[in-house]
């Protein structure tokens, strides 16, 4: 599985994590995609992530305008966000690179225009 391919598969276990309320290593191993075989970089972008969610939310909240926060966002946009965010604070890769790949995500699994917000956040972070 390349980089891409196991940020679409962290983003879809975030999204489930957040929609089910179930932890996300129970979710990961559930995945017949994974088997017990968690590599060190979907670890850092789901379970890592999951750990400083809290933090991120803070993080996130603090660049949105007006009235929104991160809980008024879909679950997939508080996934892409999740994983960019902590893909930055890890370092796993250029930030360039990392705001490009949360931009396809979100031009794939989002309404038309959120891969601007998704732009703008992560830019300011």
């Amino acid at each position: 599985m390349n980089r891409h391919e196991t940020r679409e598969l962290a983003m879809t276990s975030l999204y489930q994590s957040f929609l089910l309320d179930k932890d996300i290593k129970r979710i990961l191993l559930e995945n017949e995609k994974i088997g017990n075989d968690i590599s060190p970089f979907l670890y850092t972008i789901t379970i890592d992530a999951s750990s400083n969610l809290d933090v991120y939310k803070e993080r996130i909240d603090r660049v949105l305008k007006g009235d929104w926060t991160f809980e008024r966002l879909g679950y997939i946009e508080q996934a892409i966000l999740t994983i960019a965010l902590c893909e930055l604070d890890f370092e796993t890769a250029q930030r360039q690179i990392v705001i490009d790949e949360a931009i396809v995500l979100a031009k794939k699994y989002c309404d038309d225009d959120t891969y601007k917000l998704i732009n703008g956040v992560l830019d300011k972070l």
